[in-house]
């Protein structure tokens, strides 16, 4: 089904014929639970339908992007073997979706082992750029779903991205968490391996209206980041586990529902902002 989109701001979809060189954009937060693999998901569908596209690049060894996809990728090769293999290419290991427009590296648990051996390599921190340079021409946005924590597979995401994307639940402790990820990691990457790097924008997930905590915890980020944040929030609805637990982007499980409207939103504004051109 089409996205019901009524907003003449929007540009037109691109013709599938000129794409690229791809925007990078790398999801990232070192607190797990915060909506991030949902986030990357579906704001990715949300922008194949809008025409551009998307490879969504797995880099969490949990594989939960993966699986949410509908995809098992516990035979064949993974984004693993192709840190690792350099006679192996990304287009040998790319899988086209379900989802018209959006293809995925997958992942699974082996990735987890990447992190010791590519300690003693040469540029460690850019393998993963030099994975994706090739195949960039042949899309409009890639997306990489970080691992929850701040180790070398997420120094290559950071490494490799134009941009950073931080979804951030309305609670606590994941506010507290951003200061930090932003201060200590992104900070970090972009004064010593990639100054070009920018945070695209901070959006808040699992945002529940009845309670006081979840309100005060929004009106707190944006007092915090200001127009950093995004104007669209995300709210806490079954709908996303319901979509993943059938391996499908909740613009294709639930087409019509406020759900999949939320996501469609981000995609405008991740076009507004000229992060997904």
């Amino acid at each position: 089904m089409s996205p019901k989109n009524t907003d003449h701001r929007f540009p037109k979809p691109k013709h599938l014929t000129s794409h690229g060189p791809a925007r990078v954009i790398a999801l990232c937060n070192q607190k797990g639970g915060v909506g991030k693999t949902t986030t990357t998901i579906n704001t990715a569908a949300a922008l194949a339908e809008y025409g551009r596209k998307v490879l969504l690049v797995d880099f969490d060894p949990q594989g939960a992007l993966t699986r949410g996809l509908g995809v098992d990728a516990e035979e064949g090769n993974t984004i693993y073997e192709l840190l690792l293999d350099r006679k192996l290419r990304a287009s040998d290991v790319i899988i086209h979706t379900d989802v018209p427009g959006l293809d995925l590296l997958p992942a699974n648990i082996q990735l987890s082992a990447a992190e010791i051996q590519l300690v003693a390599e040469p540029g460690r921190e850019k393998i993963l750029s030099g994975v994706l340079r090739p195949i960039l021409g042949e899309y409009d946005v890639v997306m990489i779903d970080c691992q929850p924590s701040l180790g070398l597979l997420t120094v290559n995401a950071l490494t490799a991205a134009h941009g950073v994307m931080i979804p951030v639940a309305c609670d606590y402790f994941a506010l507290r968490g951003l200061e930090l990820l932003i201060r200590n990691t992104v900070e970090l990457v972009q004064e010593r391996l990639n100054e070009s790097l920018k945070i695209d924008g901070i959006l808040a997930t699992m945002y529940d209206s009845r309670t006081l905590h979840s309100r005060s915890m929004l009106h707190q980020l944006y007092e915090e980041y200001g127009d950093t944040v995004f104007r669209s929030v995300i709210k806490f609805t079954v709908k996303f586990k319901d979509s993943s637990e059938k391996g499908r982007p909740v613009t294709q499980f639930a087409p019509s529902s406020e759900a999949a409207e939320l996501y469609r939103a981000v995609a405008r504004e991740m076009v507004d902002r000229g992060c997904a051109p």
